[in-house]
């Protein structure tokens, strides 16, 4: 089991590591999100989207061949329990999928790296560590504190 939440998390948090592709090394004085820096961004986000892609692919086949019906209720109320948590991982994944897509979005039209709050560059590395990020770390941060007051007030 312990091996299937290791590549869940790969999926759901890929590292560049994981992903095979190297940090980016910016030039002096280089245009942030410029012609040099976006290509990168879009390999990180295609690469993601492959690996859910191929994430779907094997629960499809896995979900087939383990498809059994279990004379003993145990052994099915087993199955069908971990038939639940492999569907619920992929709905998770199918969430960042449209997060991807929509980051990849934002890469066709320029916009990509930007705060979509305050208009501010949400920073090289922070987009490297959660690419499909759409908030610099204050907002983010204000956004938090929100949502704890909110949960605390009901």
């Amino acid at each position: 089991m312990a091996i299937k939440e290791i590549r869940e998390k790969d999926i759901l948090e890929p590292s560049l590591e994981t992903l095979g592709i190297e940090p980016y090394k910016p030039k002096k004085n280089e245009e942030y999100m410029g012609p040099k820096m976006l290509p990168h961004f879009r390999k990180i986000l295609t690469a993601m989207r492959d690996q859910i892609m191929k994430g779907v692919d094997r629960t499809v086949t896995h979900m087939k061949e383990e498809a059994i019906n279990y004379p003993d209720p145990n052994d099915r109320a087993t199955q069908e329990e971990d038939f639940r948590l492999e569907l619920r991982a992929r709905d998770r994944e199918r969430k960042l999928l449209k997060k991807v897509e929509e980051a990849l979005e934002l890469i066709n039209t320029k916009e990509y790296g930007y705060c979509e709050v305050c208009g501010v560059e949400i920073g090289l590395r922070r987009l490297e560590a959660r690419p499909t990020a759409t908030l610099c770390v204050d907002c983010k941060a204000l956004e938090e504190i929100r949502e704890k007051q909110k949960a605390s007030d009901e």
